[in-house]
């Protein structure tokens, strides 16, 4: 039993004495592995440039910023050569009606010129039966280019009090066809072409400044305001909802003017009437709290790619309370940074 514990007593010194001698010359062990090779230590940097290294010093084709076409699309009278001429106007290099059959060979221009970076181009049904090739030419071309698809409409009456106003004929009129059917039929053949959009513009609510600042400002960039224009419109429920409008306000709950004799012939835009209509807690209340919602939605529906917004105001006849409202909440909205304009529909309609 004791020999036993007396070997133990040995075996464990001789265990020490071990790791203390490699302790003590460990850094001469190291010395002598190759470097890079050595428990626990990196890899110093080597003097000469590393492959990586000299990667970076390079010039990187990501780094370049890739050339842009922009490719103008719509309806006859929406608006086309407003948008090209604007896109003009910030640089881009413009064409207008290009055969279909050429736009491959023109993006390749863009891409591989050293002095045009941006570009724009217009197609439409000028291009006849051609069109149907589009998009199988746009799909092929987005692979090796930055680019965009704006589709541009509008509703029929907008687009028929355009071609009346300019006198100049539709595109697809044949003969005594009523401008309508052209405009019907137009919206079928670019329904394919419409599908592929990357932003597609209403303009019926849009004059030719209108529309070509909101371009300027998508594409020039700036504020996230200025990604987004605004219409306020007041109107009567008695004369039917705005079809277009996104968001409806029913300010019915405010009290009337219309039965006050000295208001009933005027509109909300009086002083008179519009000091009436404040005169309540609740007109403040509610314009404020309708101003912060709408500045709370904005931001989101610029996250989601939407260019335009028409909210409506609505009160019985479209005369007083909505009239007032309307013009209140378009002027927070322009102190907060947007682009509003405001219509008032039914206020020049009979009381």
């Amino acid at each position: 039993m004791r020999t036993s514990s007396l070997r133990s007593i040995r075996q464990s010194r001789n265990s020490r004495n071990r790791r203390s001698k490699f302790a003590r010359n460990g850094a001469t062990a190291n010395a002598a592995l190759p470097i890079g090779r050595r428990p626990g230590l990196a890899s110093p940097k080597s003097k000469e440039p590393s492959k990586s290294k000299a990667r970076k010093a390079a010039p990187s084709r990501a780094a370049v910023p890739r050339s842009e076409l922009v490719i103008i699309t719509g309806l006859s009278g929406s608006g086309k050569a407003s948008v090209l001429r604007a896109l003009e106007d910030l640089g881009y290099y413009s064409v207008d009606n290009l055969p279909v059959d050429l736009i491959p060979t023109f993006a390749d221009l863009v891409r591989d010129s050293s002095t045009i970076r941006h570009a724009a181009l217009v197609v439409d049904v000028r291009e006849g039966s051609g069109l149907k090739k589009f998009p199988a030419i746009w799909r092929r071309i987005r692979s090796g280019l930055n680019t965009h698809l704006l589709f541009l409409e509008a509703d029929d009456e907008a687009l028929m009090r355009r071609f009346s106003e300019t006198r100049r004929p539709h595109p697809l009129s044949a003969g005594e066809q009523p401008i309508s059917e052209s405009i019907l039929r137009e919206r079928e053949m670019l329904a394919p072409i419409r599908a592929l959009a990357d932003l597609i513009i209403s303009t019926s609510k849009f004059n030719v400044h209108d529309l070509r600042s909101f371009i300027k400002q998508k594409f020039q960039g700036g504020r996230e305001e200025s990604k987004i224009l605004i219409y306020i419109t007041s109107f009567g429920y008695r004369h039917g909802v705005p079809p277009d409008a996104d968001l409806v306000f029913d300010v019915r709950f405010l009290p009337n003017p219309n039965y006050i004799p000295r208001f009933k012939k005027l509109t909300g835009r009086h002083p008179s009437v519009a000091r009436y209509i404040r005169s309540f807690p609740q007109t403040g209340e509610f314009i404020e709290r309708i101003t912060d919602l709408l500045i709370y939605l904005l931001p989101h529906y610029i996250k989601e790619g939407k260019s335009y917004l028409t909210i409506g105001f609505g009160c019985t006849g479209g005369h007083h309370r909505s009239v007032m409202i309307a013009d209140q909440v378009r002027k927070n909205l322009a102190a907060a940074g947007y682009q509003v304009n405001v219509t008032h529909r039914d206020a020049a309609k009979p009381v």
